[in-house]
């Protein structure tokens, strides 16, 4: 990797991680700068704006990190309501980046950033709608093998995980506790073992 890319690549970790632990709108690019430790110029010269470093976190770390984590568990599942509480129960208990008093980055930016800035909607949409169609033809396939009840709406499981993901990231922030995800999570596998 090139220096200039090194740069840049440090940038949007170190941005990140200070976006998640305070907010996008209350981390200035001064901030971003000093945890960095690069120049306000070499900083410029990556991104011209503050946005433009968001989308940049959004469409290059966050959609990697995305794919690795609500994704590819489901391209070889043969019973995706086991693949999807796996996934909830890991990256609710197990996860050691995501912190229970900071939330969901993703929900976050969306609550954040969505009603002021049309291409942050855009990324943040793109994230979440290829979460749910992966949910979708997972589930459908289930149905195909008998692992899910054939009358099952595979998008009304998709949208009430990913709602209720978010939903139980923002208590969890709220009363900063794991305790809500155990509840959650309890209620969530009674109900993906209604569907079987």
């Amino acid at each position: 990797m090139k220096k200039s890319e090194a740069t840049r690549l440090n940038i949007l970790r170190k941005a990140f991680e200070l976006i998640y632990e305070k907010g996008y709108q209350t981390t200035s690019v001064d901030e971003i700068i000093a945890t960095t430790q690069v120049t306000k110029g070499a900083f410029y010269y990556h991104f011209k704006t503050k946005d433009e470093m968001g989308l940049a976190i959004i469409n290059e770390l966050m959609k990697t990190t995305f794919k690795n984590t609500f994704i590819e568990p489901f391209q070889l599942t043969v019973d995706p309501l086991d693949s999807i509480y796996e996934l909830m129960e890991n990256i609710l208990m197990k996860n050691e980046f995501l912190k229970v008093e900071y939330g969901c980055p993703t929900s976050n930016l969306t609550q954040e950033m969505a009603p002021w800035n049309v291409e942050f909607t855009k990324a943040l949409n793109k994230l979440s709608s290829e979460w749910e169609q992966t949910m979708i033809q997972a589930i459908e396939k289930g149905k195909e093998n008998g692992k899910v009840k054939q009358d099952v709406d595979a998008k009304g499981i998709a949208v009430f995980v990913i709602s209720g993901y978010w939903g139980v990231r923002n208590l969890g922030k709220l009363v900063n506790s794991k305790s809500v995800y155990l509840v959650y999570l309890k209620q969530l596998k009674s109900y993906f073992d209604s569907l079987k």
